[in-house]
């Protein structure tokens, strides 16, 4: 059975979200709508929703124009069987002593590496994103540099990859209550499924707590507080939110690694960062994307 896509544009998110609320309702009935934030510094946000049944262009475009959005763009897609899609074209990554591979690729694994398994029907966050390669490539720096993550936290985890690559790094960390263990939390709940299977697939379920939340909104992330270490892989805008809750779980001389932004928009999260109490230990670049290390000041 096809599936059809149609997207639009709009200017903010207040009326990307009301457009996409209205669409829950919409016939024929989509089978999934979403908003997303478009990663170019504009501002603007992309409303996309999928259909079983081919829409009416009429009520699409009567649609847009209620809420001040572009014209749909609608196309047929074609189906897919992602998960073999995935295992012929997710390869292996290393950064640094980590490799994350997918099970298909078991006999790859370098010796002395750091191997983390995600399975390839979970590819968000497997390491190919640049920001994630910058992440495990940050945390590999620190670690060669002397540091030791007792309390790390993973916010926005997807994967969990950032949170199983520190368990695996330091592997006689203290165990036995949450706050000796890593903690991996998402606003996703499918993402939380995720971790929840990537780190029982890896053998670190004794070492990892997957979480639920928004940010640090969650009675188990203040627990384990303070935190000496915390990745948060998301947004320009979610990291410049996070700050002030960031500087209340953060250890005197804890790091941050922060990424998720594009390369013009690493000073503003910078400077955000240093009011609040933080120095930029180091500014990282892959292709379009920034990873910065932030230390919090004693």
């Amino acid at each position: 059975m096809p599936t059809y896509s149609a997207f639009t544009t709009l200017a903010s998110r207040e009326p990307a979200e009301a457009l996409a609320e209205a669409l829950e309702d919409f016939l024929p009935e989509p089978v999934g709508v979403g908003v997303f934030e478009i990663e170019d510094g504009s501002g603007r946000y992309e409303v996309g929703v999928y259909f079983e049944e081919e829409p009416g262009d009429t009520e699409l475009a009567l649609m847009a124009a209620i809420y001040g959005a572009a014209p749909f763009v609608v196309s047929e897609v074609p189906e897919t069987d992602w998960v073999a899609h995935v295992k012929r074209e997710l390869r292996p990554v290393e950064a640094g002593r980590f490799f994350v591979y997918g099970a298909h690729d078991a006999d790859k694994v370098p010796e002395g590496s750091i191997a983390l398994l995600i399975e390839a029907a979970m590819a968000f966050g497997t390491g190919h994103h640049a920001t994630t390669l910058g992440c495990l490539l940050a945390l590999d720096r620190l670690d060669r540099a002397g540091f030791r993550g007792r309390r790390v936290a993973d916010i926005g985890c997807g994967t969990a990859v950032l949170a199983m690559a520190s368990a695996r790094l330091w592997p006689d960390a203290p165990v036995g209550s949450i706050e000796q263990q890593v903690i991996a939390s998402d606003i996703d709940p499918v993402a939380v499924e995720v971790a929840r299977a990537n780190v029982a697939g890896n053998g670190l379920a004794e070492r990892i707590t997957c979480l639920e939340a928004a940010g640090f909104d969650h009675g188990g992330i203040a627990a384990a507080a303070p935190y000496d270490l915390v990745f948060a892989n998301i947004l320009k805008g979610p990291l410049i939110e996070l700050v002030p809750a960031m500087a209340r779980h953060m250890a005197p001389a804890g790091y941050a690694i922060l990424s998720g932004l594009l390369v013009p928009q690493a000073p503003d999260v910078t400077s955000a960062y240093q009011a609040a109490g933080f120095s930029l230990v180091s500014r990282n670049e892959i292709s379009e994307w920034s990873i910065l290390v932030m230390k919090r000041n004693q």
